[in-house]
């Protein structure tokens, strides 16, 4: 699995901080970075602002945003601006390394959170493409390492499609270059994963870092009940990784790890099988690992997401196909509200959406 951590976070700032410390001599201010309406010196302390803000809202597990801003004292000149960039990065590394599992803080966009992996993501992020506006600015060479913008992709750019080279994708992505056959990008955002918390659950969107990773038999970062998931998880992921690879994935009509609040442990997963279609309907799917059967955690799963999805502006219809002999899932769906689909229904379906014969259909809108 591709990590970020706070290792990856130091080494973007010293990827930073090398291709900058060779032109310290250079008058920052008198200079535009490229693409950006802030000098080279306001662009560089963005990036020490920005890492600020992150260390100290993950350090704080802050729900709201803090009143966080830093300043430089008069006459703090370029090499005295490359320290504190030193000194942020090492900062939030630490908080990544302390930040427990699955702890959140705020951030605006786009679900109003981010964990630990998603702050040192952004930080990764902030410092490779705003060194690439002060160097291209300044006439520098620049190229980060590719596995950082390769992590930093799999980590919060889950709607892009790779591309042959992840330096050359990720500057596509954020407007700042061409990829041959892509249209140019105008307007951008990164996403941070999805929560969503249910009474004893909380809801994970996964990422594709960790989808890989599940779909190839590791943990995905979780701390896995009975040595799970359970198969059906990892074959939803298999088909997550066919999405974001193929370029047509959205995040929030992924895959969700159910993680217990009062362990952090990951007793199953559950998820959609793609975007709602033209009906403005979306397929539901969910599994548990054996040893958390029989609790009422798919049905309150189930029901959460199900309700989360119907509350959409763009989702009509929630559908679960269930085989016939099995009678656990079928009474899961029917605690969950959804009710069993008429004879025409389920052959509209099986006509149509090729559903299997064998299954049962149920609905919920």
């Amino acid at each position: 699995m591709r990590t970020m951590s706070g290792d990856q976070v130091e080494a973007a700032v010293a990827s930073c901080t090398a291709a900058l410390r060779t032109a310290v001599d250079r008058d920052w201010e008198a200079v535009d970075a490229a693409g950006l309406d802030w000098s080279c010196r306001t662009t560089a302390l963005h990036i020490a602002q920005a890492v600020t803000k992150y260390a100290g809202q993950l350090a704080a597990r802050a729900p709201h945003r803090l009143p966080l801003n830093l300043t430089l004292p008069e006459g703090t000149d370029n090499a005295g601006l490359l320290q504190v960039i030193e000194a942020t990065g090492a900062l939030l590394a630490a908080a990544v390394r302390t930040a427990p599992p699955g702890v959140r803080a705020f951030h605006p966009y786009p679900f109003g959170s981010a964990d630990r992996e998603g702050f040192a993501a952004m930080c990764v992020t902030e410092a490779l493409l705003h060194t690439h506006d002060i160097t291209r600015g300044l006439g520098l060479p620049y190229e980060p390492p590719a596995d950082l913008a390769a992590s930093a992709l799999a980590w919060l750019f889950p709607h892009v499609q790779p591309g042959p080279e992840p330096w050359p994708t990720l500057l596509w992505a954020t407007g700042r270059g061409e990829l041959p056959g892509r249209a140019p990008v105008t307007d951008w955002n990164w996403y941070n994963n999805l929560v969503i918390p249910t009474e004893r659950l909380v809801l994970t969107g996964i990422r594709p870092a960790a989808a890989d990773d599940l779909r190839l038999g590791g943990t995905g970062g979780f701390d896995w009940l009975d040595g799970g998931p359970y198969e059906g998880t990892r074959e939803a992921c298999s088909h997550l990784m066919k999405a974001y690879e193929a370029g047509v994935h959205r995040p929030e009509f992924g895959v969700f790890a159910l993680v217990r609040t009062e362990d952090g442990r990951a007793v199953g997963g559950i998820g959609f099988h793609g975007a709602p279609d033209d009906e403005r309907r979306v397929e539901i799917g969910y599994d548990l690992v054996p040893g958390a059967r029989g609790n009422g955690y798919a049905t309150e799963a189930l029901r959460t997401l199900t309700e989360w999805a119907l509350a959409r502006d763009d989702v009509d219809t929630v559908i679960a196909t269930v085989e016939r002999d099995n009678l656990p899932s079928q009474h899961v769906v029917s605690r969950a509200g959804f009710t069993r689909a008429t004879v025409e229904e389920e052959r509209t379906a099986q006509d149509e959406h090729d559903m299997d014969a064998g299954l049962l259909l149920y609905l919920r809108r």
